[in-house]
């Protein structure tokens, strides 16, 4: 368990509020992968089995700048998440631009051997113990009955920031608009002259910059491993199934359903059992709504 986790044993109706914020934190941290997850799906039409790899790559860019090149962390942070764009776009180009006219299960399978080669990179480079970013220590804050970590108050401000961003990106922006009609209907997006390869690189960029702010997020909370994004795998896909898969911005409701819901499980369960709540949760999803939440089907003529 990270830092933002707190023990389960409730008592009281304190405690239960206690679990309730700690599940939308934790929601909220799942939720910018979910969100990139989800901006892939819609524009690729395939599940990016990489997202977790990318997760750590981005996790591991921001250390370097922080704890090796002892820059502040703003300043990791911010080039971190470009460099995080800029090796999103480069796998676009060497693995998934050649396959580009392949099935979803191609991309799919080349997304999972893209996760391999980044993960080992990593390890290699870095090597497999668990790493920190250089920030003070810092108590946490009381706050009406609540206990809040600064890893708390960082996730609430940075995941809220990131969404807010997404959000003006895809309803207020001509770049914005050309992403959503190439989601809903790629071929009549390039009658009307909206560029694809364009949109795919603008949809790649932005996966990247958040997954290195979830990558910064987890490892404030966790600690910075080779193993960090597969361990968050799970819950991104559920997550992004969850809320609806296709529609980016519904993962968010998604992810924060799923983190109260595994944050209120420890009542009844250990907590280790938390990843079983969110497969479950994605399979009776899958089973009885598999739009998910806020999807909608999809019509083939």
């Amino acid at each position: 368990a990270g830092r933002s986790r707190f023990p389960a044993a409730v008592h009281g109706g304190r405690d239960v509020i206690q679990l309730l914020f700690n599940g939308l934190v934790t929601g909220l941290l799942v939720a910018l992968p979910a969100l990139a997850l989800s901006l892939t799906f819609g524009v690729l039409r395939f599940a990016n089995f990489a997202i977790g790899a990318m997760l750590t790559a981005g996790a591991y860019l921001i250390w370097a700048f922080n704890a090796l090149a002892g820059w502040p962390l703003p300043a990791a942070v911010a080039a971190g998440a470009a460099g995080s764009a800029l090796l999103a776009l480069a796998a676009d180009w060497l693995v998934f631009r050649p396959l580009r006219d392949r099935s979803g299960v191609t991309l799919l399978v080349a997304s999972m051997g893209l996760a391999f080669v980044l993960e080992n990179a990593v390890r290699l480079a870095a090597g497999g113990a668990t790493r920190g970013y250089e920030v003070a220590a810092s108590r946490p804050i009381r706050l009406a009955g609540l206990r809040i970590n600064q890893e708390q108050v960082l996730t609430l401000a940075v995941t809220v920031a990131a969404l807010a961003a997404v959000w003006l990106l895809l309803r207020h922006t001509r770049l914005g608009r050309a992403m959503r009609a190439v989601a809903d209907n790629a071929p009549l997006a390039a009658v009307r002259g909206i560029s694809q390869s364009r949109v795919v690189a603008a949809t790649w960029a932005v996966a990247g910059v958040l997954t290195a702010l979830a990558g910064l997020l987890v490892g404030l909370d966790i600690g910075v491993d080779p193993l960090m994004g597969w361990n968050y795998l799970l819950p991104v896909f559920a997550a992004a199934i969850l809320g609806g898969i296709g529609q980016p911005l519904a993962a968010v409701p998604g992810a924060l359903l799923l983190g109260v819901a595994a944050e209120l499980s420890t009542l009844w369960l250990p907590p280790h059992y938390r990843a079983v709540v969110a497969f479950a949760l994605m399979a009776l999803c899958l089973l009885l709504r598999p739009a998910g939440l806020f999807g909608s089907r999809w019509v083939t003529r």
